[in-house]
């Protein structure tokens, strides 16, 4: 056995999942194509936003690095929807991109049991009886062993390139494809589909007209994205925002017919949420204009991201349309849009430990499973690495539930109800999502990343803290009561007489930075705890009522299916349920009742079934 664990890609997907394998004490290698691609930031060069912020934080509980490296890169902060409910509520910070990837590089190359290999993965190496993995084969003849293998491989799989009529062999712009591996896991009987995914012109920014533009600073106060760091010192540059007009999309629609994708040689699907332009100008006629965000890539470089008009058109329309919204007039396009057509395989056909079904041994994470942007990737590939390492050592996996994270909502829609476009999160597809918010990932994870041995004893003991400084707080607000001269200095909490702090608290009118200001010990107290000691006590309700839906969920979660449960077989399931039963096979009766085409008659039936122990 060469190694004790095998990864294939370096992209956010990768980089989690290597890192996790070789922390805890596996022999791990990392295949990649390109060694100076590592970390590459191939579309916006930004972390975090809506839900993808949560999800950050997330991955740094769990004891990952994309937090810490976004924090030592960052070059732009904002908290999203700030003047909205804290539930939806998000970091996002712009990256210096050259600088992330660097780091990343540097932190791989650093990290002890972790060798690198630049080479390219063209197939699979499986026991005799073709079910589990012992291995890869890569493009230049080595057949190198494993016990576990994580495939990370993004959007380079059989990958082709589209700008305007042109099309070539590629994962990303001047980078070539993973030819073979597409081809290999069809003939082990793999079922690979096609997605199609693209990004805008990168523009120079000298040839910028920012006075026609409204600039977007960064936040002054910055939240660092892992709990680890104390504070973020770090340059600050704005963004600009511009929009699009009626030339912009006449130019567009009367181009459609050189559009690769409405000329019908594109035949994956694309993200929903994320459209090009030209899609934008088709599905939305009446719309006047679109939103142009125009991003900074770095310190070191004058090349600007165009947010917002992603483009496989040709490079001479490309040109023209940009050239009429407002500050990009003279713009000069150093990199166009492109399109990239790639394979990806069908999540269903993956385990909630995101191992597949087909081939023990064998994970999978990151747009390979049909997801787009950093975020997810890099939520699948510590979980992937966790669990890999588990299967080799015979543990049990981390199966993160829909009320514990955002990556348990995640992982959970892909392997239970796949993906037939690009998946993106949002807050919407947590039904949880007032407990799942971005400061609260470190109080439901940082257990789980100590029990994995990515978290060191210190980050157990921060929380503890962290922990019983919030209770000290709700307690300093269950003592003091509102008095005569507090009534007085705070006219709202006239109506409060006689009640504690924390029943007043209640009142929307209220803030605890008001009631601190009454009381030195709540003023004392750090800000942070206050923070999330004040949301405990206004969400109070919603929380219980949502924490009664959760338990009603985990019983239903722990009514547990036998992976070896004979679906084609099982008497009086209609035949519907039967079959997609099957193509999911479901781990519990909670994930058997989000299989869609599942009837609630059919669970009767399989409650029946299980409690006689058949079939």
């Amino acid at each position: 056995m060469d190694h004790e664990a095998i990864v294939v890609g370096a992209g956010h997907a990768g980089i989690e999942a290597a890192l996790a394998l070789a922390r805890v004490g596996l022999d791990t290698l990392l295949v990649t194509q390109s060694l100076d691609a590592i970390g590459r930031m191939s579309c916006n060069p930004a972390i975090g936003g809506l839900a993808k912020g949560n999800l950050v934080r997330e991955v740094d509980a769990l004891g990952g690095e994309m937090g810490r490296l976004i924090d030592a890169t960052m070059i732009q902060f904002r908290m999203l929807n700030r003047s909205r409910g804290p539930a939806v509520q998000a970091p996002r910070a712009q990256a210096d991109k050259q600088e992330y990837a660097a780091l990343a590089k540097r932190t791989l190359e650093r990290q002890a049991g972790l060798s690198l290999l630049q080479d390219t993965v063209v197939d699979l190496v499986l026991d005799a009886a073709g079910r589990c993995i012992e291995g890869v084969i890569t493009e230049r003849g080595q057949a190198i062993g494993a016990r576990v293998v994580v495939l990370t491989t993004g959007t380079f799989m059989e990958a082709r390139l589209f700008i305007g009529e042109w099309t070539g062999p590629g994962g990303r712009l001047g980078e070539p494809p993973a030819v073979g591996l597409g081809s290999a896991l069809r003939r082990i009987g793999f079922t690979v589909g096609r997605f199609k995914t693209g990004t805008p012109a990168r523009g120079l920014g000298r040839s910028l007209a920012r006075d026609r533009m409204e600039e977007q600073a960064s936040d002054p106060e910055v939240v660092p994205f892992s709990f680890g760091t104390p504070r973020v010192d770090r340059p600050s540059v704005p963004c600009w925002i511009t929009h699009t007009n009626a030339e912009t999309h006449r130019i567009i629609r009367e181009s459609l017919h050189r559009s690769p994708l409405f000329a019908g040689r594109i035949v994956g699907r694309g993200p929903r949420y994320c459209p090009s332009i030209e899609t934008k100008v088709v599905r939305f006629p009446d719309r006047a204009r679109h939103q142009v965000f125009v991003e900074p890539e770095g310190l070191g470089t004058d090349e600007v991201y165009l947010n917002g008009v992603s483009t496989s058109l040709p490079e001479d329309v490309q040109e023209r349309f940009l050239r009429t919204i407002p500050g990009l007039e003279r713009l000069e396009i150093v990199r166009p849009g492109y399109a990239v057509e790639y394979d990806y395989l069908p999540p269903t056909q993956l385990t909630p430990a995101l191992m597949t079904k087909r081939i023990d041994g064998l994970f999978v994470a990151g747009q390979t499973n049909g997801t787009s942007g950093y975020e997810e990737a890099a939520a699948q590939g510590i979980v992937a690495g966790i669990n890999a390492a588990r299967w080799v050592r015979g543990g049990d996996p981390l199966v993160l539930s829909r009320s514990e994270a955002y990556i348990g909502v995640l992982i959970d829609d892909l392997v239970t109800l796949g993906a037939d476009e690009p998946y993106r999160m949002f807050t919407s597809r947590a039904e949880h999502r007032l407990s799942l918010r971005h400061d609260t990932a470190d109080l439901r994870l940082v257990p789980h990343g100590h029990a994995a041995g990515l978290q060191p004893d210190a980050a157990l003991e921060r929380l503890e803290r962290k922990r019983r400084g919030i209770e000290e707080v709700r307690e300093l607000l269950r003592r003091r009561r509102v008095g005569a001269a507090d009534a007085a200095s705070v006219p709202d909490l006239a109506t409060h007489r006689g009640e504690t702090f924390e029943q007043s608290l209640r009142d929307p009118r209220l803030a605890l930075e008001g009631l601190a200001r009454l009381e030195p010990a709540l003023a004392a107290a750090d800000r942070s705890w206050c923070e999330l000691a004040e949301l405990e006590v206004k969400y109070e309700g919603y929380v219980r009522h949502q924490e009664e839906q959760v338990a009603r969920a985990r019983a239903l979660e722990a009514l547990r299916i036998p992976p070896d449960f004979d679906w084609p077989s099982a008497p009086g399931l209609s035949s519907e349920a039967r079959e997609k039963l099957d193509r999911v096979r479901p781990i519990s009766i909670g994930q058997a009742s989000r299989v869609p085409g599942v009837r609630q008659s059919d669970l009767a039936v399989l409650l029946v079934l299980l409690k006689k122990g058949r079939p």
